[in-house]
């Protein structure tokens, strides 16, 4: 299955403070403020929701396309992409500019002072799925971007008639109640964690039943909603599936944990596995995530992907294809 991921592309520079900020802010001299915190560490991960999503399914195989605009600064991240199975052909790389970056300085007692800089994202509205037409794209997910883009996607999609997945997550809050319905409304699938299916719901104003029927019109339609330490819940039109976490060996950074679940998600269904088996694949794939930190920390084989899953749950060897490949 062609898969084309559009979403941010980002880096993550992650300090720690090893003092409090509380002990350097002066109450009375707020409209005079000025600080400069000395940092004891920076690293430097590679992120973004699309690559991050990219990522999981190169892992197990799969080769989708990323579909998004960069900086400059973006081929060093683009090469260890490619290495690892991801078509990077439709990341655009937009002159002058850095790829989308979060600075985040935290300190002892975990307070933290973040900027973000959109770089290149800001011009995502730019890419048309239309140049893309040649790929034969089977399926485009649509996840946080440029506001602007996100819809041109849903647009195109619309227009082209390429089922996508829509996950609007941190981007939620940047969208009207009109442009979340119209990127529902002709989806195949919606995808959310607990608390952003419940502020689409705010939004929206959709009861469940309603936002499951306002899905495409397609039979296999679906909605996924990941449920942290409880699992996740998959409702489609023959009913609701529960799919429990995989017990991870250990906590270490829980960010990307969702868009690791995509990916195994997505890799069991380009092979039009089952709800409850794509779940699982999703939870395996989060649980492996989970114990690293970054976003894209994680690594395994295909064989030992396979293992680990069957230690957990029954696939009735339909992840074979995992190893015979």
């Amino acid at each position: 299955m062609n898969i084309v991921l559009s979403g941010s592309v980002a880096f993550d520079y992650l300090m720690t403070f090893p003092g409090y900020f509380r002990d350097h802010i002066l109450p009375d001299h707020l409209d005079s403020i000025s600080l400069s915190f000395l940092v004891d560490s920076m690293t430097r991960l590679r992120g973004g929701v699309a690559p991050n999503i990219a990522y999981t399914l190169a892992l197990l195989g799969e080769h989708p396309y990323l579909f998004a605009t960069v900086g400059e600064d973006f081929e060093e991240y683009r090469s260890l992409l490619e290495q690892k199975g991801v078509d990077t052909s439709g990341a655009r790389v937009v002159p002058g500019v850095y790829t989308a970056s979060f600075f985040a300085n935290t300190d002892r007692a975990n307070a933290q002072i973040s900027s973000f800089y959109p770089g290149a994202m800001a011009y995502a509205s730019d890419l048309s799925l239309r140049d893309i037409e040649k790929y034969h794209p089977d399926l485009v997910v649509i996840s946080p971007n440029d506001p602007a883009a996100m819809s041109r996607n849903v647009e195109e999609c619309q227009e082209l008639a390429i089922p996508y997945i829509y996950d609007p997550s941190q981007q939620i809050v940047r969208l009207s109640a009109e442009e979340l319905k119209r990127g529902i409304q002709g989806a195949l699938a919606l995808f959310v964690n607990e608390y952003e299916y419940a502020l689409i719901r705010k939004v929206t104003h959709e009861d469940p039943e309603d936002l499951l029927g306002s899905l495409s019109s397609r039979d296999n339609s679906f909605m996924v909603v990941t449920q942290g330490e409880n699992g996740s819940r998959i409702d489609s039109r023959a009913g609701s599936v529960h799919v429990p976490i995989v017990p991870p060996e250990k906590i270490v950074d829980p960010t990307g944990v969702g868009d690791a679940f995509r990916g195994g998600f997505l890799a069991g269904y380009s092979h039009a596995l089952d709800w409850e088996t794509c779940g699982r694949m999703g939870s395996l794939a989060a649980t492996y995530c989970l114990e690293q930190r970054g976003t894209q920390g994680h690594s395994y084989s295909a064989a030992e992907f396979l293992a680990r899953f069957r230690r957990n749950f029954d696939d009735q060897n339909k992840l074979n294809f995992l190893v015979e490949k």
